[in-house]
């Protein structure tokens, strides 16, 4: 029978929502195929986490407890999953498709000998196999595909993989004996910047963004505006981030963070291949732009043709209102 691992995020002692999209994910497949469903947990002292895992379905958590791993270290977590899969004899691992997740995974498939399917936004199965969908041709197609090794690595684009709550399931916790040398910290994070006051586009469930369309750099409150009101976000495209407008933490696209948002506006943004497919799984797209005739347009729900920066503050004022009812 197989057996599924489920690699869990958490930060500051806290799961991330990517993290509970991964335990639903990895319930509903093992559902699927029999399988036996597991979820590893990384940290300082993530023990207290594991009963939150059971409200969505896990039975048993696998703790991998050590100061020395409150910081995330490539070399220490990637080791840590890689002798969690060989003990648990897990055939099947699943983790997010978040920064920490692309790091791992790769080197994860390499120590493994496993295939690798990343960046999925749909796992079904079919005759008892896994059968993953995910962008192609910088989102221009998706494929279909399955992996053929003893050992199959799946990482799934966050947001787009709904957390469900399961009713009675309480998580039994199992602790795992680490052993790590100097050799196994290689790689550590020196200093985390976190800003307090801004959500990050991976995370939020509305985004919007901002690109050349706005004019110039002092324009770019509007999009942040719109954002705080709507309780979003804000991003940017390439083309002002490498401007020297934004920072690149909110750059949005091929070169810069995947989102799959409830809500994307796109705000003067032309809709360049590379934009497209960080944000084409966004569950409803709204263009704002001046082009009638831009790339975005094919891609929106609605649109709005017009000057952004004269457009952005009635549209603001007007979800006040909305949202003030």
């Amino acid at each position: 029978m197989s057996k599924i691992l489920a690699f869990i995020e958490s930060r500051d002692n806290k799961i991330k929502n990517n993290g509970f999209e991964t335990a639903s994910t990895a319930v509903k497949l093992g559902a699927e195929l029999g399988a036996e469903v597991e979820a590893l947990l990384i940290g300082s002292s993530v023990s207290s986490l594991a009963a939150e895992l059971g409200a969505y379905g896990i039975k048993k958590v696998i703790t991998a407890e050590n100061a020395e791993l409150e910081k995330y270290s490539t070399t220490a977590y990637t080791k840590i999953v890689a002798d969690a899969v060989k003990e648990r004899g897990a055939d099947i691992v699943l983790l997010s498709a978040t920064a920490m997740g692309k790091d791992i995974s790769p080197r994860l498939a390499a120590k493994l000998e496993a295939g690798l399917i990343v960046d999925c936004t749909e796992i079904r199965t079919e005759g008892g196999n896994v059968i993953a969908t995910r962008p192609v041709y910088a989102g221009k197609a998706y494929i279909e595909m399955k992996v053929n090794s003893a050992v199959k690595i799946f990482t799934l684009r966050p947001n787009v993989f709904k957390p469900i709550h399961a009713d009675g399931v309480i998580a039994e916790t199992e602790v795992m004996n680490v052993q790590l040398g100097d050799s196994d910290f290689a790689v550590k994070v020196k200093e985390v910047v976190v800003s307090n006051e801004k959500l990050d586009v991976t995370e939020a469930n509305i985004v919007v963004s901002g690109g050349r369309g706005l004019k110039a750099p002092e324009n770019f409150h509007l999009v942040e505006d719109l954002a705080k009101v709507l309780g979003g976000a804000a991003g940017a495209s390439r083309a002002i981030v490498d401007a020297g407008w934004r920072p690149h933490s909110e750059q949005v696209g091929q070169t810069g963070k995947t989102v799959a948002p409830s809500l994307y506006i796109a705000v003067g943004i032309s809709g360049a291949i590379q934009h497209l497919a960080g944000m084409s799984s966004s569950k409803c797209i709204v263009a704002i732009n001046k082009d009638k005739d831009a790339p975005i347009f094919q891609i929106a729900d609605y649109g709005i043709i017009g000057d952004a920066v004269e457009i952005m503050p009635v549209l603001t004022e007007e979800f006040k209102k909305v949202l003030s009812n």
